[in-house]
């Protein structure tokens, strides 16, 4: 297991004996948006902590206590970019970047780091309630397979009550969003499949117009799983329509 993921698999907290499928962390250095938000997440039943450096916002984040992290890219002391990394380098538990308006190089930089998602600044707390609770639903994997049973297509094999995925035995390391996306692509070998059935069904939202980040979550993709015989990835783009897993 990789350390400091217990939230990541819906474990139960050895400390507190809650679900941490609740718990969720707040990093923004903005106190009186940390506070407004932390009382609309209340009210709507996450309990959640608020810490206001990237350097706190680390050590929390990797102290398997909290089912989902929101993450601020301007932060004091630690940048919200290399929180992330540091969180990723030891953690799979999702992150939700948040970044500025208009500010495209933090959000692929953040997604290609293995942000599950991102929201622009400035945002309703209603909105950021939505996109948790998507992460989290796919995170739990109830609405990626259709059974409980494994997935496998080729060299590829899936176990979606685990969130373990392998490619020809070797485990494939996936942040929950390109467990998502794997599956759905792998569920449908052989057919093209939509961007914006790609974000419905992997980010939990509409996919909207400039919207990048599919394309960089299946580009991290094709990094991590093997190569045809012919040396392409299994992951093909169909230009104008989507992208298709090739089934050998």
């Amino acid at each position: 297991m990789v350390p400091g993921n217990a939230a990541y698999h819906g474990f139960r907290s050895e400390a507190t004996g809650a679900d941490v499928m609740t718990r969720v962390l707040l990093v923004d250095d903005d106190v009186e948006l940390s506070a407004m938000l932390l009382e609309y997440f209340q009210q709507e039943g996450f309990e959640t902590t608020t810490v206001h450096d990237g350097e706190s916002g680390v050590s929390e984040a990797l102290s398997g206590r909290y089912a989902i992290v929101v993450l601020d890219v301007m932060l004091p002391r630690l940048n919200g970019v290399e929180a992330l990394r540091r969180i990723r380098a030891r953690s799979r538990v999702p992150v939700l970047m948040l970044t500025a308006r208009g500010d495209d190089v933090d959000r692929v930089v953040g997604l290609e780091l293995g942000a599950d998602d991102y929201v622009p600044k400035p945002c309703t707390p209603r909105e950021l309630v939505a996109r948790l609770r998507a992460i989290l639903r796919r995170s739990e994997g109830g609405d990626t397979f259709g059974s409980d049973g494994n997935l496998v297509v080729g060299a590829l094999a899936m176990w979606p009550e685990q969130r373990r995925a392998e490619w020809d035995g070797r485990a494939l390391d996936l942040t929950s969003t390109e467990f998502n996306l794997l599956a759905v692509l792998a569920q449908n070998a052989g057919r093209v499949v939509s961007k914006a059935e790609l974000s419905e069904s992997g980010l939990g939202r509409p996919l909207t117009r400039f919207d990048r980040s599919i394309d960089v979550h299946v580009s991290s993709l094709r990094q991590k799983v093997g190569k045809l015989s012919d040396g392409r990835s299994y992951i093909q783009t169909i230009r104008g329509q989507g992208y298709q897993f090739i089934r050998e």
